[in-house]
């Protein structure tokens, strides 16, 4: 009864996943429907015949309607509104200070001012901005209106402040002297007069623009529109062009939106339920495991919410956009097939928002199986930069195969997709920050990062080699043999290799407790089999604590709780049941926390080390005394049920035991004695 509510609560966690990923992918995509037919001018139609389903017009192009509007707005007249008490209060301001212009040298400049002025207040003036908006708009004619009367005048017959004071010191140099005038400040009486009236002259715009016709002609209902192999000619391309116009005019209704959004979410179902499927039937322990399963979803999210942006705002090429990155991530952090189908199932949602979806989705798979094979363990930054051009170039080879087949002339290759392509390489080189952030968030540990522990540089190893030598002997041996096991039977070799390295790290507490560190002096002489077995297992959870303390990886930590997994101090317990052979053992006392190991490279490790420890207490070294040893403990390990958690076979175990006899035979033959030298 108790395992029901925990599958219940699994079945709604993945349902919410599921339908939280659909939803938001939906939520995303251009709701304003499509046309269902992709076609390019003086390209052969690929579908069958096309008639009209309803009478619609034929649009002209975006050139000729942008001709007709330019022709038209030559004729073109803003209105303006004369404020007659600007020039009242202007010329009023002027007679005010008569007397205090003392430059004028009798009173007839006075009336000369004065009489100009009237004759520029009565002509116009207007800003500066407003004469840039006419020279704009290219009018010649501008429409004055004084009491609710428009009347036509000439746009050069206005005047702008500084066209008005040049005219007002030059318009009579043969009897007023132009330096008196500039001397009177006329800057002073002079402002504009005309003021904008942007609503009657929005109006007058759209009636002019109005008296254009968009289309010239009509296609009625059952008339044919092209038919299969018919080359799309420009009139051919111009009702097509029309065809899909009216269409998706009739699909904005709220009905048509409905169905839009219901095929969309239908779509979108259909494959992320195939990939669900997948995970279900092939990759279990994915599927099962929550952080494995939201980082496939988030990617297979991502990317098309990107794209539905991109081609919704019009935002640059979506051949820019570095989905490669997503097979790569899936391939370093889980496998090939995965990262392939988590790639289809992206590509497959993201075509459906494309007016090309067959070009993209050629292109695509095609750089996805690149990634997964140039990237299949990625353990150096520099693989990336391989990675990225091989994917740009095949990128730009299949895309240029492809023009060759459709166009017949390298003069009309689409050279900026080839730049898409470029941008898109370079993008691609952000995939090492991005494996970072992905580490972070969902908790997962790339080859890099494995590599870069297993430097020994590292301080804990480092600390090691000086506080421990023999354990850190000890550990590089096993690091060794666990990982030439590995690669034996396919497993993650750098990682057992690194769990290796630190799988003892807990001896750092007391070294000189463990045999490999001692030099003649035993400790545990002083100790109770009791004492000494907790000193021993002590150094699990002090490793561990350490772990936490240097931030290593949940993984690398499993690697030191498991090598022992719920295994027994042998030498203590025996010899204390050996000096109480009548009393009840607490076996706990002498009995390691675990767990088991649940993985094969944690199976791994708990066979060489164990095989690598127990080798120097051989007497002798003999090919039967190495082969004794390494099936008396792997075997010991089976039948204590050791590896029953872990997905490892007999045969996996077989070829391990195998590897371990040969390399233990190799290092600890004998060697030939040299014969001296006689006198």
């Amino acid at each position: 009864m108790s395992t029901k509510p925990s599958s219940y609560k699994d079945i709604l966690y993945k349902s919410i996943v599921y339908l939280a990923s659909v939803v938001l992918i939906v939520s995303f995509m251009p709701s304003d429907g499509k046309f269902n037919y992709q076609f390019d001018k003086g390209k052969p139609w690929r579908y069958g015949q096309l008639v009209a389903t309803f009478d619609f017009p034929i649009y002209k192009d975006e050139a000729s309607v942008k001709h007709e509007e330019d022709s038209v707005l030559k004729l073109f007249q803003p209105y303006y509104d004369l404020d007659q008490s600007v020039s009242e209060q202007q010329l009023m301001k002027l007679q005010a200070n008569n007397g205090h212009m003392f430059h004028v040298p009798n009173g007839y400049y006075l009336t000369h001012i004065e009489k100009t002025l009237a004759d520029i207040y009565r002509r116009g003036v207007i800003s500066n901005v407003d004469a840039d908006s006419i020279a704009g708009w290219g009018a010649t004619h501008v429409q004055i209106v004084e009491k609710n009367m428009a009347s036509t005048r000439r746009a050069d017959e206005l005047f702008t402040v500084k066209d008005a004071y040049e005219y007002l010191i030059n318009a009579d140099t043969l009897r007023y002297n132009k330096n008196v005038l500039q001397q009177c400040n006329l800057n002073d009486y002079i402002a504009a007069n005309l003021t904008y009236d942007k609503e009657k002259s929005e109006t007058s715009r759209k009636e002019l623009l109005g008296s254009i016709s968009t289309a010239k002609g009509m296609v009625l209902r059952e008339e044919k529109i092209v038919d299969r192999g018919d080359i799309v000619t420009d009139d051919i391309y111009n009702k097509l062009l029309s065809y899909e116009k009216e269409s998706l005019k009739r699909s904005d209704t709220s009905s048509q939106q409905r169905l839009i959004w219901l095929g969309q979410f239908l779509f979108v179902g259909i494959f992320m339920g195939a990939f669900f499927i997948y995970l279900e039937l092939f990759r279990r322990d994915y599927f099962e495991r929550k952080r494995s399963l939201l980082l496939l979803i988030s990617l297979t999210t991502v990317f098309p919410i990107i794209t539905s942006l991109m081609v919704a705002y019009d935002f640059l090429s979506v051949y820019m956009l570095p989905v490669a990155i997503l097979p790569i991530a899936v391939r370093v952090f889980m496998d090939s097939r995965t990262a392939f189908m988590a790639h289809m199932t992206t590509i497959l949602i993201c075509s459906v928002v494309l007016r090309y979806p067959y070009d993209f989705l050629l292109l695509q798979v095609i750089g996805g199986l690149a990634a997964i094979h140039s990237l299949r363990d990625l353990s150096q930054r520099s693989q990336l930069f391989r990675t990225a051009f091989i994917i740009t170039l095949c990128y730009c080879l299949t895309y240029f195969a492809y023009e060759l087949i459709t166009e017949n002339d390298l003069t009309k290759l689409n050279v900026p997709m080839y730049f898409n392509f470029l941008i898109n390489g370079v993008l691609l080189l952000f995939t090492y920050p991005f494996l970072f952030v992905l580490e972070k968030m969902f908790g997962f540990t790339s080859n890099v990062t494995l590599v870069e522990l297993s430097n020994i540089n590292h301080p804990l190893l480092r600390q090691l080699s000086e506080v421990a030598p023999g354990t850190f002997q000890h550990t590089m041996q096993v690091a060794n043999l666990a990982a030439e096991a590995a690669n034996k039977i396919g497993a993650k070799s750098q990682l057992v290799r690194t769990g290796a390295l630190y799988h003892d790290i807990g001896k750092m507490g007391n070294p000189v407790f463990f045999t490999e560190n001692q030099s003649g002096v035993n400790p545990h002489k002083n100790l109770s089999y009791e004492q000494s077995a907790q000193i021993i297992i002590n150094h699990v959870t002090y490793g561990l604590k350490l772990a936490e303390k240097y931030n290593l990886p949940k993984v690398i930590r499993d690697f030191i709780s498991t090598h022992h997994g719920h295994g027994k101090t042998k030498y203590f317990y025996i010899s204390y049941k050996n000096e109480h052979p009548d009393e009840a053992v607490d076996e706990s006392i002498f009995t390691y926390p675990g767990p088991n190991p649940w993985t094969r490279e944690q199976a791994i490790l708990m066979m060489a080390d164990s095989v690598e420890a127990a080798s120097h207490s051989l007497k002798e070294y003999t090919e039967e005394s190495i082969n004794g040893l390494v099936d008396k403990i792997i075997d010991s390990q089976m039948n204590d049920g050791f590896f029953l958690e872990c997905p490892i076979t007999f045969k996996d175990i077989s070829t391990i035991k195998a590897l371990f006899k040969e390399k233990l035979k190799a290092v600890y033959h004998t060697r030939i004695s040299y014969p001296e030298l006689k006198k």
